[in-house]
């Protein structure tokens, strides 16, 4: 069998993940079918997720690693999962920033799509923990700057908080809870390592937990950017409860399940990709 051209490495294992956390587990032969790809390509893919941390592997196949509750991936662990789920959440939640507003957009990788979403939104304050945010609109400053035009008009006007790096690239504690709690926000877009009906909305990180509470008091309106992994997730320190949430965009992949829990909770869903049941034909 020849393997598949048409998936890059890190697409073919990103897909593996998903469906080994999806499923509870998968088989090699399962997954040579679903991909086209050779057993001895799957087993690498699997090798791969493993020494990763990601997937524990078995015979015949592998199975999903219960993390410990206190355990936080980095950014760069995190940055190739769920890439097309990732993208269809940052546009769908760029519709949400109005021109002109000022909004908060705290830490994670789907946070860090948005950004590069926000850049056509005119006229924007952003105000971000995440190191990797702020980079995005620096960034495109600087690309403007240096084709001689300076920043383009209605380019954002970025607040990096000051205070301490986690794994993931955003800055906690003392420092910038006191810059975050001197401040109000129309909206603040909220990527979480996980939500689920008992814990809220949770972290692995004690002082990025609380760096969470103050965002979330000083804002209007919760977005909360989650793709479908995070649900059931429970890290050390809830900051959140559902209630407290106005909108979840999260992605299609979202179980049966968890849609019909969703639709007995306050936050309104908002699943990207998908077209409203009462949409017009």
């Amino acid at each position: 069998m020849s393997d598949n051209q048409n998936l890059l490495a890190e697409q073919r294992r990103a897909l593996i993940l998903d469906e080994v956390r999806r499923r509870g587990g998968v088989r090699v032969n399962e997954l040579t079918r679903k991909l086209s790809v050779s057993d001895m390509t799957v087993r690498r893919d699997l090798d791969a997720l493993a020494r990763q941390g990601l997937v524990e592997k078995v015979h015949g196949g592998a199975v999903p690693v219960s993390e410990p509750s206190a355990h936080e991936p980095g950014f760069e662990a995190k940055s190739g999962l769920e890439l097309s789920a990732k993208e269809d959440i940052a546009k769908a939640a760029a519709e949400m920033a109005a021109p002109g507003s000022a909004i908060a957009l705290a830490g994670g990788t789907t946070a860090f799509a948005l950004a590069q979403q926000l850049l056509e939104v005119p006229d924007l304050t952003v105000v971000t923990n995440s190191v990797r945010v702020a980079d995005v609109f620096y960034s495109a400053q600087r690309a403007a700057a240096s084709g001689g035009t300076g920043p383009r008009a209605g380019a954002a006007t970025v607040v990096l908080t000051g205070g301490v790096r986690t794994p993931s690239d955003t800055l906690v504690g003392p420092v910038a809870d006191a810059a975050i709690r001197s401040l109000h926000f129309d909206v603040l877009f909220l990527g979480v390592h996980g939500i689920s009906v008992e814990a809220g909305l949770s972290t692995p990180n004690l002082a990025e937990a609380e760096t969470n509470r103050h965002f979330v008091r000083s804002a209007r309106r919760v977005v909360v950017v989650a793709d479908h992994t995070k649900w059931g997730t429970v890290g050390l320190s809830s900051f959140a409860t559902l209630d407290q949430v106005d909108v979840l965009v999260t992605d299609a992949g979202l179980p049966a399940g968890a849609r019909a829990e969703f639709a007995e909770l306050p936050p309104e869903l908002v699943v990207a990709g998908e077209q409203p049941e009462d949409a017009d034909i």
